[in-house]
């Protein structure tokens, strides 16, 4: 029997946003009933573009719709926040891409919020759906593997304010609280053990972004595994985040949704879940939890250490600048 279609909006007209859509294309029962963007003439044009949802020129009317049942922000960071309380507050479950937040406060504002609302909140943390990482936690969840190190380069070529689309940005990016996320929520997810220490130093801040261009962070888990992550927008080469996880029994590299072995053998993941795109897994458990009447995997609560440990490490790196 076919059951109801799950009405979601998506708000964000830029290249997660058509990933999204794409992958919601690929759910069943699931209907983009919405979309927003800068303007209603842009959400028009994505609309017509990837043949997602009618235009609507703000989330706050989307909100007010009664045939949307949930939403998806794919908004500039400084929004998440922000968007994602006024979602719950509209009583909609909210999925937000990462970050959930810039600051702590805000972070745990949404927290208390979902917590008071009961709907389902989950952030963007895609690297635990990717397949290669699954494929490396299920061998952590079957004890086969017990990680001792991972070692992870996050470097872009940024030295512009322009989006993955190399068109300008509105907002500036963040070395620490968007793309350090990934990684001190994968850290905490795989070894499955708190952070206990977390050390973090910066290069010089761009005299026009105001941000760091480099960084160097090390955690510390309460297993005694540790983590060596150095991010960059100043990396001209191969751009993304690479990951190598050192274990007990094997030495694997993680390439967003492609694996192999510390010798850069393949390793087959295909066979992990329904799909090769993380983001449509994300979507996937966000789609599940909603119908099930449950919290998802990655879901504010899930992801909330990571953001208390990045406010530790911007204070660290605000004592360095004083």
């Amino acid at each position: 029997m076919t059951q109801q279609p799950l009405r979601i909006a998506l708000a964000g007209g830029g290249a997660f946003g058509a990933k999204h859509v794409a992958a919601l294309k690929r759910i069943e029962d699931v209907e983009v009933a919405a979309v927003i963007s800068s303007t209603l003439e842009a959400a028009t044009s994505f609309a017509e573009e990837h043949g997602a949802g009618r235009p609507v020129a703000t989330l706050d009317d989307a909100l007010a719709m009664d045939d949307v049942d949930a939403v998806i922000l794919a908004t500039p960071t400084p929004m998440h926040a922000e968007q994602t309380q006024r979602c719950l507050e509209a009583g909609k479950h909210v999925q937000v891409e990462i970050p959930l937040a810039d600051n702590l406060a805000d972070a745990e504002a949404c927290l208390a919020l979902q917590q008071q609302t009961g709907l389902v909140g989950m952030v963007g943390h895609t690297r635990r759906f990717n397949p290669s990482h699954q494929w490396v936690h299920q061998r952590i969840a079957s004890g086969e593997y017990h990680i001792q190190q991972m070692d992870v380069q996050t470097f872009f070529f940024r030295r512009e304010n322009l989006n993955a689309l190399g068109q300008p940005r509105s907002w500036t990016d963040h070395l620490l609280w968007h793309h350090a996320a990934h990684t001190v929520d994968l850290f905490a997810y795989q070894t499955g053990s708190p952070i206990v220490r977390a050390n973090a130093i910066q290069g010089p801040l761009h005299p026009e972004l105001g941000i760091a261009m480099d960084m160097s962070i090390q955690l510390l888990a309460e297993s005694g595994a540790i983590c060596t992550l150095s991010l960059s927008f100043n990396n001209d080469g191969p751009l993304g985040t690479f990951f190598r996880y050192i274990g007990d029994t094997g030495t694997y590299i993680a390439r967003y949704d492609d694996l192999v072995t510390g010798k850069e053998e393949p390793i087959d993941v295909s066979g992990v879940d329904v799909s090769m795109d993380g983001i449509e897994l994300q979507d996937r458990e966000f789609v599940a939890a909603i119908r099930e009447g449950r919290q998802p995997n990655a879901s504010i609560a899930d992801v909330m250490p990571c953001y208390r440990t990045l406010a530790d490490l911007e204070k660290q790196l605000e004592g360095q600048a004083s």
